[in-house]
């Protein structure tokens, strides 16, 4: 039996609204746990908090321990990206060519969107002081789901070419990050009405719901078994009504070896593939540094901005709102200038807005030329440099989101018909190397000069490089 290598109707028929009903269902993970609220904690109040109570810094003033905790709290974190994005960078392209060779996907889907559930429903035993799980198993629990969410991602992406029509997958690809941001901002919501408001301000409720005890830090533990339930949910009808193009019954021993031996033929006849290469080398690059901002940025404005938890949730509930808006905004782009030019624009805008943020700190603006004062008395982002920061976000999740839809398709535009499994394997290597190279850069500059705004500065090279090489890309059939 043949595999289908393209798929009917958009994105609202029934197999591309699927399609994109996946990322409702798996991306809030990524969103609240990477991101905006899990990792900022585990860093500050985990691992920066227990390396104060060491008394590994005694004799240091305390700004000078407080800023070195920061440091180890936001290099840990670079840590767990980096190696889970080895690991990832390592096997993803032979599993995206397995995928085009084997049988059903839906069941292989299965198994990484069950390692993530179980991973993420554990998270609720870390807590701080050694009370629950050991540093190294959050961290190792953090690396699997990091690694089976990349697996998960190259085999959705390998249903998109069958999910709707080629002319209609932008907006399919689209849909799906802004459902997947969607779902992330009222997951906040939630969290910021039942739990957090109630333990701050006794509003809507007089206290946090079902006994959550803040002190316990139980309001940023519980987004671990949050997500695991909204994915195994909300998968349900992903599995029911989407598009699978495996063959049933075809040999997934087999697929592996055949697999394999096409990913080493394709990379040593590269030449044949010249755009497509340089795609994937400029993907590697601008990349590198997006994710790497997204995964570490918010961990390095509670840290270096001093952003307590309810600035942390309005600032996640701001972002996810925009980025909603980004994913349709992205197959908008597309539609109206070339996937290429749009990818362009994005990721420009997404670098000189970068720049201008690490231009904030707490005393002052734009590298020191406004000083920073309080502009209003209210509960969160009281500052000048709060707000412009906050006002900023909306500008880099809009850009960022648009980006992660203009490049998958992008890439489903260049690789030959019958292989998107496999080049969405490769694409997977420059997607998984930014999330070890990214925080590589930002733990070494970050570790090196104690500094976390050097740290993320670091990044900003791969933006640029990464934006060269795109903008080299010659598009088929003079589509841009």
């Amino acid at each position: 039996m043949p595999r289908p290598t393209s798929g009917e109707g958009g994105a609202l028929d029934k197999t591309g609204f699927a399609w994109a009903v996946f990322e409702w269902a798996r991306n809030p993970y990524y969103i609240l746990v990477v991101i905006y609220i899990f990792a900022p904690y585990f860093a500050r109040d985990i691992i920066g908090a227990d390396f104060l109570a060491s008394g590994a810094l005694n004799g240091l003033e305390p700004d000078e321990a407080l800023k070195t905790a920061n440091a180890k709290g936001q290099a840990t974190i670079a840590s767990v990206t980096k190696w889970a994005g080895f690991i990832a960078a390592l096997t993803a392209p032979f599993l995206g060519a397995a995928l085009d060779r084997g049988g059903r996907l839906k069941p292989i889907l299965a198994v990484f969107l069950g390692s993530i559930t179980i991973c993420s429903a554990m998270l609720w035993f870390a807590q701080p002081g050694g009370a629950g799980l050991p540093v190294w198993a959050i961290m190792a629990l953090l690396v699997v789901a990091y690694v089976s969410y990349t697996y998960s991602e190259v085999t959705h992406n390998a249903m998109l070419s069958v999910a709707g029509e080629p002319k209609r997958l932008s907006m399919i690809s689209g849909l799906g990050l802004g459902l997947g941001n969607l779902a992330g901002t009222l997951m906040f919501i939630a969290i910021a009405l039942l739990f957090v408001l109630p333990g701050l301000t006794e509003w809507p409720f007089a206290e946090p719901q079902f006994g959550f005890d803040m002190a316990e830090f139980e309001h940023a533990r519980i987004v671990g078994p949050l997500c695991a339930v909204w994915l195994a949910a909300f998968s349900i009808p992903f599995f029911l009504n989407s598009k699978d193009p495996g063959v049933p019954g075809a040999s997934w021993f087999k697929a592996v070896k055949t697999g394999t031996q096409a990913v080493f033929t394709t990379l040593r006849e590269a030449a044949k593939y010249r755009e497509l290469m340089k795609y994937l080398i400029a993907r590697m690059l601008y990349a590198d540094g997006m994710t790497a901002l997204l995964t570490l940025g918010a961990v390095y404005v509670a840290l270096f901005l001093g952003w307590g938890f309810l600035e942390m949730l309005s600032y996640a509930i701001f972002a996810s709102a925009w980025a909603f808006l980004g994913g349709l905004f992205g197959g908008w782009l597309d539609s109206k200038v070339g996937v290429k030019r749009a990818l362009v624009i994005e990721v420009v805008v997404m670098a000189l807005v970068f720049s201008v943020q690490l231009s904030i700190t707490q005393e002052s603006l734009f590298f020191g030329a406004i000083e920073n004062y309080q502009v209003w008395d209210g509960l969160v982002f009281k500052t000048l440099s709060d707000l412009t920061y906050l006002s900023l976000i909306a500008v880099v999740a809009v850009t960022a989101t648009a980006s992660i839809s203009s490049s998958r398709t992008m890439l489903v535009t260049l690789a030959p018909p019958g292989r998107s499994g496999e080049f969405f394997g490769l694409y997977a290597i420059a997607g998984t190397i930014t999330v070890w190279m990214g925080p590589l850069l930002v733990q070494f500059f970050t570790t090196a000069f104690n500094d976390q705004r050097i740290g993320m500065a670091s990044i900003s090279v791969l933006f640029a490089a990464g934006l060269a090489v795109l903008i080299s890309v010659k598009m088929p059939n003079s589509t841009s």
